[in-house]
């Protein structure tokens, strides 16, 4: 595929890997033990050429790092803005935002919803992933997350520590991959990884997704309609149906949509398209999955406060980021964080299959 044009798009934070971006990462060797779990692992791509990914077991040490102890933010409405801020690379970076995304509230008390669960968070190093691994990991469950080589490395040991220090002391060590999820072969090695290390899967969380900013439909070329596809719509299809093969009656997969599949946005069309192709995934297959006993539902956040921001808008953008929703405000990961749980949970949302929950900050929509 050819390089996507930029003319005035601008590029949002994006999940996954692609050749056109030229993030390729070869090696000579490499050898992964499935019960020692190595810091690398070996990855074809879709030109089958050998693509050695990090993996950052819990066992690996990183940098002593400090996150966000308090909660401030304004559960009510109300005037809010943050410091002018731009970030001159892709995907967005959370460790240099300010202030620093909330992914954790003191004030939340787990009450082991999900012990003994494994669950599969796509995107999980930052943002709202982020935040789920974090509340997953507090609700007993051993968590896996996916990333993108070398631009969210820091971001990814970041969060592989924060979840050793929550993780329960029945849960099984964390684990990160590195893979672009949208080829069909990639998610297939990324669930295969899993399985070799913990079994099965429990849940899983289709999150993984990036977004372009344009004016106009002639903007929008079949190179980087392909790619917008398949890293937002193809990756859940992919890992839906590779992972379906380790689950069983009372798994749960949870599908991150958009507040913008039922409002659209005239700027964001490929991904308010695929945004949209989410929700209607997702109401079909929980009609496959009925009769199995697994659940499928989705989230469609609002404005969110995550590293895509920063590094998509001009300064004076990000300032007045989320004052156009009711509460006049962005809402914060660990706000959306806990529909996840919720849906996660068969304690919760047992009679929950083909729903999707809306956290954004009190824009009405029908669905």
């Amino acid at each position: 595929m050819s390089q996507v044009p930029y003319h005035t798009c601008t590029m949002f934070k994006s999940f996954t890997t692609h050749s056109m971006f030229n993030r390729t990462f070869s090696s000579s060797s490499s050898s992964r033990s499935l019960t020692t779990i190595s810091t690398f692992s070996n990855f074809t791509s879709k030109n089958n050429t050998h693509h050695f990914l990090p993996i950052f077991p819990s066992t690996h040490r990183v940098p002593s790092i400090s996150f966000p102890t308090s909660f401030s933010v304004r559960m009510a409405s109300g005037e809010q803005k943050f410091p002018p801020q731009k970030q001159n690379t892709q995907p967005g970076k959370e460790h240099v935002m300010d202030p620093l995304p909330q992914f954790t509230n003191p004030d939340y008390k787990p009450s082991n919803k999900l012990q003994g669960k494994i669950a599969v968070i796509t995107g999980g190093d930052s943002g709202i992933g982020r935040a789920v691994c974090n509340l997953f990991s507090l609700e007993g469950a051993t968590v896996v997350f996916t990333y993108v080589k070398g631009d969210e490395d820091k971001d990814a040991k970041d969060t592989l520590e924060m979840i050793k220090k929550s993780k329960s002391a029945d849960a099984k060590d964390p684990l990160a991959l590195a893979a672009d999820l949208g080829f069909d072969e990639n998610c297939k090695r990324v669930v295969d990884e899993i399985v070799s290390a913990y079994g099965h899967i429990d849940i899983l969380v289709n999150n993984a997704a990036e977004q372009y900013e344009c004016s106009s439909v002639e903007e929008i070329d079949e190179p980087r309609l392909e790619r917008v596809f398949r890293t937002n719509i193809f990756s859940y299809f992919f890992m839906t149906r590779h992972a379906l093969k380790h689950m069983k009656e009372g798994s749960s997969i949870i599908n991150t949509t958009s507040v913008n599949a039922y409002k659209g946005h005239a700027k964001l069309l490929d991904y308010t398209s695929t945004k949209g192709a989410i929700v209607a995934f997702t109401r079909g297959l929980s009609l496959q999955l009925v009769s199995k006993g697994i659940r499928v539902n989705g989230v469609a956040p609002g404005p969110i406060w995550t590293p895509l921001i920063p590094a998509s808008f001009k300064e004076e953008e990000t300032a007045q980021f989320g004052a156009q929703v009711p509460m006049k405000r962005a809402g914060q990961p660990i706000e959306v964080a806990p529909s996840y749980v919720f849906l996660a949970s068969n304690q919760c949302s047992s009679y929950f299959t083909g729903q999707v929950l809306h956290p954004n900050g009190g824009a009405v929509v029908n669905g």
